[in-house]
């Protein structure tokens, strides 16, 4: 299977050397009040999209976009997003962090990992700019949902390791567990 991220169109991205991409200008985003502000310093991990019971009850919605990123490059530019820890049917820990006003969920942690977040597409200033990479959790997908052609999905969660490019694998490892 090829890289996914050649998937992504918008002109703010580049790759270096080491086949580790980086944006030449940062993607920004934040709560409808305004009052959150944030920046990604990096392009994502991966994308997912999610399809679960538990995004569905969540978001309120059929489905979800989450950039996977490292915490360290997510830069807060203002406010401060509170934590609220959601049931999950896994029981795995799931905190969904939303600005404090207005109750918009930027992103969350899953799994009780702090060093990755999962950055909420929709609260991106432009959130056309990243496509799935995957799409997760098909078996719950509501029927009128159509998943696009070429895109990996899969009826549960998948094995990282062989869909991932190489420097998201990398960056993955580095993470603290």
């Amino acid at each position: 299977m090829t890289e996914r991220h050649d998937a992504i169109k918008s002109p703010r991205y580049s790759e270096r050397a080491s086949g580790v991409g980086i944006m030449a200008n940062s993607l920004a985003g934040g709560c409808s009040c305004g009052a959150v502000r944030y920046r990604l310093d990096d392009r994502p991990i991966f994308v997912h999209c999610c399809h679960c019971r538990d995004c569905q009850r969540q978001t309120g919605t059929a489905f979800v976009l989450n950039a996977l990123i490292e915490t360290d490059r997510v830069a807060v530019l203002s406010g401060d997003p509170q934590p609220f820890a959601m049931p999950t049917d896994s029981g795995r820990p799931h905190r969904i962090f939303r600005c404090p006003s207005c109750g918009d969920a930027v992103w969350s942690e899953y799994g009780g990992r702090a060093a990755l977040r999962f950055v909420r597409i929709g609260t991106l200033d432009d959130p056309a700019a990243l496509v799935p990479d995957v799409h997760i959790y098909t078996r719950s997908k509501l029927p009128w949902v159509a998943l696009p052609d070429g895109v990996p999905a899969f009826e549960a969660y998948y094995d990282a390791k062989t869909l991932w490019p190489a420097g998201s694998l990398e960056r993955a490892r580095a993470l603290p567990r």
